[in-house]
């Protein structure tokens, strides 16, 4: 099911500090925390799973993107927190091997409580929340205006202007486009 982050009313404004967490990484399975890997101009932390089309979509631009970002100072987290049991397509395993195959170099978390995501207000996969250089909440929303059926191109066009923003220490513009994809699948 298709949902558009402009549909929930609680969600982090502005300005908002990057709720701390520590989290295990699927390929890896050492526990990180948002402390060791932010970036030292930003971090980019992307809700994401391994069996949303629109996840599928973007995989390609965002191992690039991320690449990319990364030689400016922003790091790229992956934070996966469907319910595995009702999706297993989402549980660790599947995880890795979907973070392996794509090639991603940044680390993919898996959040089994869930409370990562409930804290971030993240509502689809995948829903992108960038943070400056001081953790504070800089762009939230899409990568773009392509969707897997909508037939428009995938650039990540609004993702790159706010990765540019925060590269350069400048705040980004609202409003931000709301992220669009399937929802988070939350535990019963």
């Amino acid at each position: 099911m298709a949902t558009s982050s402009a549909d929930f009313s609680d969600t982090m404004p502005a300005g908002t500090k990057a709720p701390a967490f520590a989290l295990p990484d699927v390929t890896s399975g050492t526990t990180l925390s948002l402390a060791e890997l932010a970036g030292p101009k930003g971090t980019l932390i992307v809700f994401l799973c391994g069996h949303c089309p629109y996840v599928v979509h973007v995989r390609e631009l965002l191992k690039s993107l991320s690449e990319e970002y990364s030689t400016k100072g922003i790091s790229t987290v992956g934070v996966s927190s469907n319910d595995a049991v009702a999706y297993p397509a989402d549980a660790p395993d599947k995880l890795r091997e979907m973070a392996l195959s794509s090639g991603f170099a940044f680390p993919v978390l898996y959040d089994e409580s869930q409370d990562v995501a409930r804290a971030y207000t993240a509502v689809c996969t995948p829903d992108f929340f960038l943070f400056d250089a001081d953790h504070a909440l800089a762009y939230r929303g899409r990568l773009d205006a392509s969707s897997p059926k909508n037939g428009q191109p995938l650039t990540g066009d609004d993702l790159r202007k706010a990765l540019e923003a925060v590269a350069s220490g400048l705040p980004v513009s609202e409003p931000w486009p709301p992220a669009l994809g399937c929802s988070i699948k939350w535990k019963a």
